[in-house]
């Protein structure tokens, strides 16, 4: 299954990938968040490659800056689009992972348990075989959505952008796997 193959690409940490994606991505991403190729829109894989672009590719590219985040919003009004009109049905599965991950990122409650709810569905829907793929992705839906019902925000992206931590959110920082 691709999802077992570009584990460690598409969730991992490498300077390297982060490195050849800043290369081969960064004036596309650069071109697109200036309004280029809204296009794309017009059909479910073309939104969700604008998705892509502004929720996944800005992570690598921009890691450990607050650029990383700048384009969430518009991720996120894609995203929010695509399901509202039916068209992530019109994706697979592997790929509505990728379009529901806008509103995991949100430090919103509503959208988080909107998030929990698509991700769930998922798992429904798989065929036996890959059900522990798809449970793995709403497992870390609902850790999301259980860290913002905490602290109303992501305590990891604080020091990123400039927010000062409480003493609450500095111990959780201390646990292991409390940043993604």
């Amino acid at each position: 299954m691709t999802a077992q193959t570009r584990r460690k690409l598409w969730w991992g940490k490498d300077a390297a990938v982060d490195a050849g994606m800043r290369t081969r991505f960064g004036a596309l991403v650069d071109a697109v968040a200036a309004g280029r190729h809204q296009d794309w829109a017009e059909t479910p894989r073309g939104r969700l490659a604008l998705i892509l672009l502004f929720d996944q590719f800005t992570r690598n590219i921009h890691r450990d800056t607050p650029q990383a985040f700048a384009c969430d919003a518009l991720a996120l009004q894609l995203a929010q689009d695509l399901i509202n009109t039916n068209g992530d049905r019109k994706l697979r599965r592997i790929e509505r992972v990728f379009c529901y991950l806008p509103l995991e990122h949100a430090e919103s409650m509503e959208l988080q348990d909107r998030c929990v709810e698509l991700f769930s569905a998922l798992v429904s829907e798989k065929p036996e075989q890959e059900r522990d793929t798809f449970t793995g992705y709403a497992d870390y839906a609902a850790r999301h959505r259980d860290i913002i019902a905490r602290f109303g925000r992501f305590p990891h992206r604080n020091r990123i952008l400039g927010r000062a931590s409480t003493p609450e959110e500095l111990e959780f920082l201390q646990q292991p796997g409390s940043s993604f």
